[in-house]
């Protein structure tokens, strides 16, 4: 510090470091929003192999005559995805999670999910 300087602009130079509250670090909603994703993902899946495979749920899933009882699967995988998102972010609402374990979830269950819709992959699941 050059003598000839006063010491109020080298407080004014130097940058000023705030940390920022709690809930404004939490990643829980976004994790929830994640996860979430990956659950409706397993959602659609499942509940098309269930339709695929009993005459009785076909009947309880066709909410449109037209398009059979994908009328119904997707309108419920929908309804549970949401309700799992809103479950999720109310209980991570203020909380920081381990995103990579939240993110390596999501992608199995969008895996299980494609898998679930994937013809060869239901059809075997149907036979036994």
């Amino acid at each position: 510090m050059n003598s000839s300087q006063p010491q109020s602009e080298e407080k004014a130079t130097m940058p000023v470091v705030q940390q920022l509250p709690h809930e404004l670090l939490a990643n829980g909603p976004a994790a929830a929003a994640i996860l979430s994703a990956g659950a409706g993902c397993t959602f659609m899946g499942l509940l098309a192999v269930v339709a695929a495979a009993s005459k009785p749920i076909v009947k309880l899933l066709t909410f449109y005559l037209p398009t059979g009882p994908l009328s119904g699967v997707s309108s419920v995988a929908i309804l549970l995805w949401l309700v799992t998102w809103f479950i999720l972010a109310k209980r991570w609402q203020v909380k920081t999670v381990a995103i990579g374990k939240v993110n390596a979830a999501a992608f199995l269950l969008l895996t299980l999910g494609i898998m679930l819709t994937f013809p060869p992959f239901a059809g075997f699941l149907q036979g036994l």
